[in-house]
């Protein structure tokens, strides 16, 4: 069994070749980007609305809409649940 730091040195190595866009034998998933004003908009939500509901700050929604700032890591995961179950959503967050 590699040590504790031979394990980390390998998956930093791994990381800095994927980053440069070589290929690891690791699995990735990097999610598609989304269009979250037509996610809200495909709900006829405001942006106050969207943001209440999915627990976002408005002035994020709005950096996100305006293409300042993109979603990433669980945001985008809900992002994309409220994309195709939108309801599911709801209910889950009551």
């Amino acid at each position: 069994m590699a040590s504790a730091y031979e394990s980390i040195a390998q998956g930093l190595q791994e990381a800095i070749e994927l980053n440069q866009g070589g290929k690891v034998a690791a699995r990735t998933h990097r999610p598609e980007p989304v269009n979250v004003a037509e996610i809200r908009k495909n709900l006829g939500m405001t942006q106050m609305e969207f943001a209440s509901k999915f627990c976002i700050s408005v002035a994020t929604l709005r950096h996100w809409e305006r293409g300042d700032r993109i979603p990433h890591g669980p945001a985008l995961a809900l992002l994309h649940v409220v994309s195709k179950e939108p309801q599911a959503v709801l209910r889950a967050l009551g």
